[in-house]
C-alpha cells in the first residue's frame, strides 16, 4: 500500500504519522511569559538530536484559529524552555497540563507539580520530572504550518538514585519513562526492554 501524503491522502497525514512513527518520548515543556507567568504543555513530536553541542527540539503546534500556542509565543518572546521528561508517576499530571486553559494561567498549580528554579534559564523545572533539560532557543524553524523550536541543552537536572556518579552513567534500569503511542490517547510503558550488541 502506497500512500500519497502530498494530495490523497494529505488531511490523514497527521493521525497516520503518529500511529506509525511510535512510541515517541514525550516532553513536558516549561516555558514563562515575558510578564513571569509560567506555562507547562506535552509535546510528543520530541526529541534529542545531538551531543556536540548538546540539542533537543520540539514542535508546537498552532491552536485551531491559527495562532500560535503558548508555549511558542513564549519562547519567541524569552528564548528559554525547560524540557520535563515524564515517568509513570506523573503520567497524568503530564496529562491535565494538556488541557486547553486561558493564557498566562499555570498548568502546573492545576496539575498538581511543583515548580523549581532552573539554574541558567528563567522557566522553571519540575520537581517531579525525573530529569529536567535547560534549554536556551538555538532557532526556530517554520515549515508550512510546522514549528520546530531547537534548543540548546545547557544544563542537565536527574533524580538522584538515577544518576551513577561513579561511571558518570544513568540507571536507565531505575528511569521508567512514558511513551506517546497512536492518537487521540494511548500511551506506552517502557519497563520491556532487551538487548541486542551491536556488531563489530
Amino acid at each position: 500500500m502506497e500512500l500519497d501524503l502530498e494530495n490523497e491522502f494529505a488531511e490523514r497525514a497527521y493521525p497516520l504519522l503518529v500511529s506509525l512513527v511510535v512510541p515517541r518520548p514525550i516532553a513536558l515543556v516549561t516555558t514563562i511569559s515575558a510578564d513571569g507567568k509560567v506555562n507547562a504543555a506535552p509535546f510528543s513530536f520530541f526529541n534529542v538530536l545531538g551531543a556536540n553541542p548538546p540539542i533537543c527540539a520540539f514542535a508546537p503546534g498552532d491552536r485551531p484559529n491559527g495562532t500560535p500556542k503558548d508555549t511558542a509565543l513564549n519562547v519567541r518572546s524569552t528564548h528559554e524552555f525547560v524540557v520535563n521528561l515524564v515517568d509513570e508517576n506523573i503520567a497524568e499530571a503530564m496529562n491535565q497540563c494538556a488541557a486547553s486553559l486561558p493564557y498566562g494561567e499555570n498548568e502546573l498549580l492545576r496539575a498538581g507539580l511543583t515548580a523549581a528554579p532552573s539554574t541558567l534559564v528563567k522557566p522553571p523545572r519540575i520537581v517531579e520530572s525525573p530529569a529536567s533539560l535547560e534549554c536556551v532557543e538555538w532557532g526556530t524553524l517554520e515549515i508550512g504550518q510546522n514549528r520546530v523550536v531547537i534548543g540548546l541543552i545547557k544544563r542537565l537536572h536527574v533524580r538522584d538514585e538515577l544518576f551513577d556518579a561513579e561511571k558518570k552513567r544513568i540507571h536507565t534500569d531505575k528511569l521508567f519513562l512514558i511513551g506517546r503511542m497512536s492518537a487521540p490517547n494511548w500511551y506506552c510503558h517502557t519497563r520491556d526492554r532487551f538487548e541486542m550488541v551491536r556488531p563489530d
